[in-house]
């Protein structure tokens, strides 16, 4: 099991377009992933979970934990880490 720990970028944050495209993401790879909202102390969601990331209420600014557990489970950190980091299709903040 691998964690990674990040800070969300984009305006929106996980809702609507970024969380179904951060969901898709998820879902390539076999390993579980959860999302933890650490700026509202959310229990662990289901990253392949549309619902699920919706109602983490992550925003612009959150600190969030992505936990990845299997046989892709680094590959998956990578991947979603660097999606969340380009601003999950919406550019950062200071764009």
């Amino acid at each position: 099991m691998r964690t990674l720990e990040l800070t969300i970028v984009n305006r929106s944050g996980l809702h609507a377009r970024p969380a179904n495209l951060f969901m898709e993401s998820a879902a390539r790879f076999t390993a579980r992933i959860t999302v933890e909202n650490l700026d509202r102390v959310s229990r662990p969601v289901d990253a392949k979970s549309i619902l699920m990331l919706l109602t983490a209420g992550v925003q612009c600014g959150n600190r969030i934990r992505l936990t990845a557990d299997g046989a892709d489970e680094e590959a998956a950190l990578a991947s979603l880490g660097a999606l969340i980091e380009a601003g999950l299709g919406e550019g950062a903040e200071a764009d």
